[in-house]
């Protein structure tokens, strides 16, 4: 069964696909339409399904799986299908994890991951308060996105971002043994915790009214409040007052969301090893979806940049 990544610019597509997105719009023109967003598990598509009616946007609705028929097109430097023919497919009869993108280790794996990971949280109240987290929104976290878009946008996306920073953080510990390793860890670990509560869905993700509200920075730094006063740990201590200083520094800018630029050594590399991962990922995602020789759409989260794909 051929993918969305199989087909080129200018080829005719045929498959199945899941709807991510659906969006019922009224053009120009005064007629409406349906922006839609196909995925399957090598990547996603925009497409538009022009003179819809409300019917069609009842039809056509996120979670919906299609045979999409149509042709890959260029628009403003993105891919996109010119839809030719769209119907429905019943649910009962396709496998529904073929559709949907999650992240490239099962869920079971980064599980055991995280056990081994909290070993090397060395401080007793850093400690404490990973696990007691971890706990809590257990579930959340092993299946949420990390974004509604741009980096690790997929079910199980923010597990996997967070376990590649931690890879990381061990990495860039053992190279520079001036850093805490127990605190970068532990930073790495909670800062975007907060996402279990801004985010909510995992196909069509959007942000929930905290999320719109507080944001994820502000939500985690107010979770390790409570964790910490329903474990009884001093909050005025200086290890917590660092703990909670490397979550809501770790956007690095106050333009970008932080409260508070880094001020710890261990702050300013929990940020670089954030930016570095949702670059890999963004930059990665757009180039398997480019042919060899080419340069890749203009990614958004890269300042509008293209890269070439060698």
């Amino acid at each position: 069964m051929p993918k969305i990544i199989d087909y080129k610019n200018g080829d005719q597509m045929s498959l199945e696909a899941i709807i991510k997105k659906s969006d019922y719009r009224l053009a120009k023109n005064g007629k409406n339409f349906l922006s839609l967003v196909f995925e399957d598990k090598s990547g996603q598509i925009p497409g538009k399904f022009w003179d819809a009616s409300e019917e069609d946007a009842n039809k056509y609705h996120v979670g919906t799986v299609v045979q999409l028929d149509g042709k890959r097109d260029i628009y403003q430097g993105k891919p996109q299908v010119i839809i030719n023919h769209l119907g429905t497919l019943d649910s009962n009869t396709v496998d529904m994890s073929q559709f949907i993108q999650t992240a490239p280790i099962k869920r079971q794996d980064m599980e055991n991951a995280f056990e081994d990971i909290f070993l090397e949280i060395t401080n007793g109240a850093w400690n404490r308060i990973v696990r007691y987290l971890f706990k809590k929104y257990h579930d959340q976290f092993f299946t949420s996105a990390a974004a509604k878009v741009n980096h690790h946008d997929f079910q199980g996306g923010l597990a996997y971002h967070t376990l590649s920073m931690v890879r990381l953080a061990e990495k860039i510990s053992d190279q520079y043994p001036q850093i805490d390793k127990a605190l970068l860890i532990a930073g790495a670990c909670l800062h975007d915790l907060g996402k279990t509560i801004e985010l909510s869905g995992t196909l069509d993700v959007e942000y929930t009214f905290e999320g719109n509200m507080l944001g994820h920075i502000t939500i985690i730094d107010e979770e390790i409040v409570k964790a910490a006063q329903e474990m009884k740990i001093d909050l005025d201590s200086e290890d917590m007052v660092m703990l909670r200083h490397m979550v809501l520094s770790h956007h690095g800018l106050l333009e970008y969301g932080s409260p508070e630029r880094p001020k710890l050594l261990e702050a300013e590399v929990l940020h670089d090893i954030d930016v570095l991962d949702a670059s890999i990922n963004m930059i990665s995602k757009a180039l398997d979806k480019t042919e060899e020789g080419k340069f890749s759409e203009r990614i958004f989260g890269m300042d509008n940049r293209a890269f070439y794909k060698h």
